[in-house]
């Protein structure tokens, strides 16, 4: 991979904006040979720094962001590009909210509400997307789903017992199982532990604000109580603790029922091995022969859209709309969102997945983000030949590694774009791991995936604001977020530089990117470092200007 010089960069940087029209200031590019240089950023972020920190510029701002401010400040303005449609394959996309309504995928060859097929392509009034799920939210992980196959055939049996012919079966059907029961035991753990300590919390906290005559009291408050009980004293003991883990008690308690509600959610479906969710599909997810299952309702089945956050942040995240006064700015201005909605609140089905993406390569998508994923896919050639035909259609596909903060090069995950041979599927599918805001050893996020052959960049997912539903905003995190934020760049080269192929842009993403030879911290474990370099193929952080300029000499 080959290391621009900053000279370099900053002398095509000049023939970029002449290009542009004359009379405009030369633009010095963040040398990417340079950056370790830098100082660390010593002072805490803003509540503005905070929203916007993923546009931010290293080299001006200390702050590990894209340079989107800065692109589009330096090299874009006054420029002009063309409608890039980015499929956002997700759990669905609140098409309705007040800054993704104006950069929606509209299907022209399609009569709204009008129950027919107009275009022919199979989905009937698929005005803004597909919905492969229909009216489903809760799913199965994929490991419950091959314990329900497996079970009947293999429940008792031992490796002594199981033919040859049904041996790679029980393997995963012992995987699977141990699995379950690991996670099983996790959920009912913390659901007894958290509601252990929330009855304890709950009457000593109503003794308490009946004692100071106020419910949002603090730790001080309950220091000036004079000559408590011994009763009291436990209570003021343990609501002093409580108060490291909140601003207020009322605050934990809520902290406390909403991961008692999600465990308790999780086994309600995620590790459920009596329901079957798919059922009202009426498709069979192990065969191809019905394609044309679910609905367009893009959003969801939930009229408060909470199914549809996941999706409508990532959608933000690329293209919510730059400078309307409103909201928050999507990396990517020129961008329609086309709305695939195939992954519910548990395992994906190989089959929505791999439908989802020809649905978005078959109606126009160039970039595809993909910010899901599982380590259990019963029919993964289903996807790998999905990823070959958007391949073959010049479609670029983003994808999120992960946040379990593992070696993707020990273990498979899907999608991907590597068999279990070792052999590349495709060459236009890039697996983005997440950053952190502070930079130095702690700018891999801690819950990342990474790895030298099978993660290829990193970009900003850490505390990321971005739309959610209702018109509403929030901070999530996540490979999820880092993966659309490199979508966004991939749509703003491919605006401007329409020529360039989806294997240019992939490769432009990862040779354009910053690097540095920094140690990092990996899973959050202090004890396990790296060099930066050596957690990705391309050993970088992607960065929208300096892609932009490296684009703009390929191109040209």
């Amino acid at each position: 991979m080959t290391i621009l010089k900053s000279s370099f960069f900053a002398a095509l940087g000049i023939a970029v904006l002449t290009s542009c029209g004359g009379g405009v200031a030369p633009i010095i590019s963040t040398p990417i040979a340079n950056i370790d240089v830098l100082p660390l950023k010593a002072a805490p972020l803003t509540d503005d720094q905070l929203k916007d920190w993923a546009a931010a510029d290293l080299m001006t701002d200390t702050i590990p962001g894209m340079s989107v401010d800065k692109a589009y400040a330096e090299i874009l303005k006054g420029r002009k590009g063309q409608k890039v449609i980015v499929g956002v394959i997700d759990s669905g996309v609140d098409i309705e909210h007040e800054d993704l309504k104006d950069v929606l995928w509209v299907n022209k060859k399609e009569i709204p509400g009008n129950g027919k097929d107009d275009d022919k392509n199979g989905y009937v009034d698929d005005i803004h997307g597909w919905n492969f799920l229909g009216d489903i939210v809760e799913e199965n992980m994929e490991y419950v789903r091959y314990m329900k196959k497996l079970g009947p055939k293999f429940e008792g049996q031992t490796a002594a017992t199981v033919s040859a012919g049904d041996m790679a079966d029980f393997k995963i059907y012992e995987k699977a199982k141990a699995e379950f029961e690991k996670d099983l035991a996790e959920a009912n753990g913390v659901i007894a532990q958290y509601g252990g300590i929330r009855d304890q919390v709950k009457p000593a906290h109503a003794a308490m604000s009946k004692k100071l005559g106020k419910e949002d009291y603090t730790a001080a408050d309950l220091a000036t109580i004079k000559n408590p009980t011994e009763a009291e004293q436990q209570q003021i003991g343990m609501l002093t603790q409580m108060l490291s883990y909140g601003d207020s008690v009322p605050a934990v308690l809520e902290q406390l029922n909403g991961g008692i509600d999600y465990y308790q959610g999780r086994l309600d479906s995620h590790f459920n091995l009596e329901k079957d969710f798919r059922g009202v599909l009426g498709d069979n997810p192990d065969t191809m022969d019905m394609k044309s299952y679910g609905n367009a309702d893009v959003d969801g089945p939930d009229a408060k859209k909470e199914d549809a956050k996941h999706g409508t942040h990532v959608a933000g995240i690329i293209a919510a709309q730059r400078n309307n006064g409103i909201g928050m700015n999507g990396v990517a201005s020129n961008v329609e969102i086309m709305a695939v909605r195939a992954v519910p609140d548990g395992d994906e089905y190989d089959k929505d997945i791999a439908l989802a993406i020809r649905y978005a390569v078959d109606n126009g998508a160039k970039v595809i983000n993909t910010s899901f994923g599982k380590y259990y896919s019963p029919h993964p050639e289903w996807v790998w030949d999905a990823l070959k035909y958007a391949a073959k259609k010049d479609v670029l596909i983003v994808n999120a590694a992960g946040n379990e903060g593992l070696d993707l090069d020990g273990i498979q995950v899907y999608p991907n774009d590597q068999q279990l041979t070792g052999s590349e599927v495709a060459d236009t599918f890039i697996t983005i791991g997440a950053l952190g805001y502070n930079y130095g050893s702690e700018v891999v996020a801690n819950f990342s995936n990474f790895g030298k052959s099978n993660v290829d960049a990193f970009a900003p997912g850490v505390k990321i604001w971005s739309t959610t539903p209702l018109n509403t905003y929030e901070y999530l995190q996540g490979t999820s977020m880092a993966a659309p934020a490199v979508a966004g760049v991939a749509a703003v080269i491919r605006s401007y530089y329409p020529s360039l192929s989806a294997k240019q842009v992939k490769q432009i993403l990862m040779n354009s990117g910053l690097p540095t030879n920094a140690e990092v911290i990996l899973g959050g474990d202090p004890s396990n470092k790296k060099r930066f370099g050596d957690i990705s193929k391309s050993g970088k952080m992607v960065n929208l200007y300096n892609a932009l300029i490296m684009a703009d000499q390929m191109a040209n």
